[in-house]
């Protein structure tokens, strides 16, 4: 395919809705932790609307204007995407904190632009092409970039004959479930057919945080250069591997069947899959410890827990480890059982001896560490309601994601486009290891293993 350039058409800052003045949000250990690395980038493509007639308004520029329109109103409710970080810096005694500024901002910003690409020439590619990364602002920007940079900005590009919506935020700001609560929402405002911003699923804002502590963390620095470390990912490829919900239900039989386990997830038996998969093309020596990392939920396992609403970062990561050699010697079944109990083993006091000891000793990810070269990285999820959001354009055709959060052996997890329970995995491994791996036996078995 012919490299094409994105152009940018227009852009400009959108505030709430509703302008009164709002109070600062102080910002939690889960938060804070996530200062240096990068911002969600999401996003959906759609089938353009119908071109217009003589007598009809040019659609693109309806739906941008509604777009523009229904995006004020969700502000008011999810009003820190509006906002900019803010640093509160003393020196006696010390302090060093960042919190969210919901009055001192332009707004977040939208952007319209356009790209000669059809749908067929995102989709059809084996390979997720690059220009993908384009329908994204706030390329490789990291958290710490709010303080001048948007916190939400939203970019609508247009193909020939598609829409892409890509939204990117930062992750101090929301984590995987906050995102997309925030999209359901502005969709929701978009297809009502009153102008208001009333909605089903109102963010509960305040952060949580932990007995006696705040509103303001203290940090262990005193200038950004001490933490910020900007991670440019190696050179990879970007697939998508898509599993029908009967597969995935083969998947998950086999792996208790082995297992022995009843209570093993379709999750838990397609990450052991993955982490199978990948340990046996990187071809690591026999006694190379290796995980596997999940991203996990944390509202419901705090007591009390928190409501889903929670809107703020609540995620930890949780990992099973082994070495290679025991990994592939096993069967999946066992990968699968080591998952369940890294999970299982997760509940509130696990939460609260986290941020104990985070609020004990201050630290922030730094995604070049923090990912080791023999780790298998889960994220994202199938739960989340990814193509419910339609914006007056029907289903979508497809999610991706821009260039954020890309290493050696990142999965990242959402929902089939046909729903019914079917999953799709973007994967990210280098040139070799995606050759191997997707010629693999063991995942060619299990991904046409529900065709017959």
């Amino acid at each position: 395919m012919t490299p094409s350039i994105v152009q940018t058409i227009s852009e400009c800052f959108i505030k709430p809705g509703s302008v009164e003045p709002k109070q600062p949000v102080y910002l939690s250990p889960w938060d804070l932790a996530m200062i240096s690395v990068q911002y969600i980038q999401k996003g959906l493509l759609f089938v353009k609307p119908p071109a217009a007639t003589n007598d009809q308004e040019n659609p693109v520029k309806a739906l941008l204007e509604r777009l523009k329109e229904s995006l004020a109103l969700a502000l008011v409710h999810f009003y820190p995407l509006a906002g900019r970080l803010a640093t509160v810096k003393e020196e006696n005694p010390p302090l060093y904190s960042v919190y969210i500024d919901c009055n001192n901002s332009p707004g977040a910003k939208f952007i319209y632009a356009t790209v000669d690409l059809t749908i067929s020439d995102i989709l059809s590619p084996t390979d997720v092409p690059v220009v993908v990364q384009s329908f994204f602002d706030h390329d490789r920007a990291v958290n710490h970039d709010g303080h001048t940079t948007s916190l939400l900005s939203v970019q609508v590009t247009e193909l020939v004959d598609g829409i892409f919506i890509g939204c990117s935020m930062n992750h101090m700001v929301v984590d995987g479930t906050s995102f997309w609560h925030f999209f359901n929402m502005w969709s929701e405002i978009f297809t009502s057919p009153e102008k208001h911003s009333s909605i089903s699923r109102p963010p509960i804002i305040t952060r949580w945080l932990p007995d006696g502590q705040g509103p303001l963390l203290n940090l262990p620095f005193s200038h950004p250069d001490q933490f910020i470390n900007r991670h440019e990912a190696p050179p990879l490829r970007e697939r998508i591997f898509h599993f029908t919900s009967h597969s995935l239900s083969k998947i998950k039989s086999k792996a208790i069947s082995e297992s022995k386990m009843a209570k093993i997830s379709s999750l838990q038996a397609l990450s052991a899959l993955m982490w199978r998969c990948m340990t046996r093309v990187r071809n690591f020596p026999h006694d190379q410890q290796t995980s596997c990392r999940l991203a996990t939920n944390n509202r419901t396992r705090l007591n009390p827990p928190l409501p889903e609403g929670y809107f703020g970062n609540c995620i930890q990561t949780l990992k099973g480890t082994t070495t290679a050699g025991e990994l592939l010697e096993h069967d999946l079944g066992w990968a699968a059982a080591q998952l369940h109990e890294a999970v299982a083993g997760h509940g509130g006091m696990a939460v609260k001896e986290w941020v104990e000891s985070w609020v004990e000793n201050p630290f922030v990810y730094d995604l070049g560490r923090f990912f080791d070269p023999y780790s298998v990285m889960m994220g994202s999820s199938p739960r989340f309601d990814v193509y419910g959001n339609e914006f007056g354009m029907g289903r979508a055709v497809a999610a991706r994601s821009g260039y954020a959060h890309k290493f050696d052996g990142k999965v990242s997890l959402y929902p089939g486009c046909e729903g019914g329970g079917s999953m799709d995995l973007e994967i990210c491994l280098s040139e070799e290891l995606m050759r191997g791996f997707e010629s693999d036996k063991e995942l060619l078995d299990a991904i046409h293993g529900g065709s017959d």
